[in-house]
């Protein structure tokens, strides 16, 4: 995976008062690949997400997302990027249409071009079958699916994933990577997914990045790191056991 990178960071830091949510952090991720962006709660992974979408400021450091600054371009860079939430929020009382329809709204689309868009965006993350159902009888998988049906609605050239697998059984979990591994495949999305799920992680990702208590401690493609890490053959050692060993060590 050798695009060139669509996200870079460098000494990126961010300051809570006296606390140090982000610290002098240099990320790249590159065009066309799935990122795997993993560290414990509190490691400061939301925070840089909410820096790469301009929502919070930076205390230091640089950021540039699809060529802009995120802090002086704020509403060109979530035109081009889609960003799912940890807990995306919908309204019960509509259905799976009519909340794409009003999202669509919301982001300037015509009546005829959303209802145009929404059948295919529908079928494309399995939710055809529950186009008429409402939101507020959605499962979780079903809401995190339509979830990335709403960011796709303004066809992003980056995807931002907050624990998109939080809270879901199994099979829920499989589909939705499988949705994420397919919209990288299909449309060459380059996605920038931060989650716990590190089988999953490991299934798709191009390369992840370790972040602990603010700080980057390790990139790269998952065998090299194994290697780096343990010294011996990556491919004998899985993404938990070189992501537990910096866990313990940080």
């Amino acid at each position: 995976m050798e695009g060139r990178p669509i996200i870079r960071t460098e000494g990126l830091t961010k300051r809570y008062g006296g606390q140090e949510a982000v610290r002098s952090l240099s990320l790249e991720v590159r065009e066309g690949e799935i990122f795997g962006f993993l560290g414990p709660n509190g490691a400061g992974k939301t925070t840089t997400l909410l820096m790469l979408l301009g929502l919070t400021v930076p205390t230091a450091g640089t950021v540039e997302v699809c060529g802009l600054d995120p802090v002086r371009r704020a509403r060109a860079v979530k035109q081009l990027v889609g960003y799912l939430p940890e807990n995306v929020g919908f309204y019960g009382d509509l259905d799976a249409v009519e909340s794409l329809a009003y999202i669509a709204a919301l982001n300037g689309r015509s009546p005829d071009d959303a209802a145009r868009v929404i059948p295919g965006l529908l079928e494309q993350v399995g939710l055809a079958a529950a186009a008429r159902k409402k939101v507020g009888f959605f499962s979780r998988g079903m809401r995190q699916r339509l979830g990335i049906a709403e960011v796709l609605l303004k066809d992003p050239k980056v995807l931002l994933l907050d624990e998109p697998t939080l809270g879901l059984d199994p099979d829920g979990a499989a589909r939705l990577t499988g949705l994420i591994e397919a919209l990288n495949r299909e449309r060459n999305m380059t996605v920038l997914l931060s989650s716990h799920n590190l089988h999953q992680v490991q299934r798709i990702s191009h390369r992840v990045g370790i972040m602990i208590e603010g700080g980057m401690v390790a990139s790269g493609p998952i065998d090299a790191l194994a290697e780096q890490t343990f010294g011996l053959g990556g491919s004998r050692y899985s993404l938990e056991e070189i992501y537990l060993k910096y866990f313990k060590e940080g």
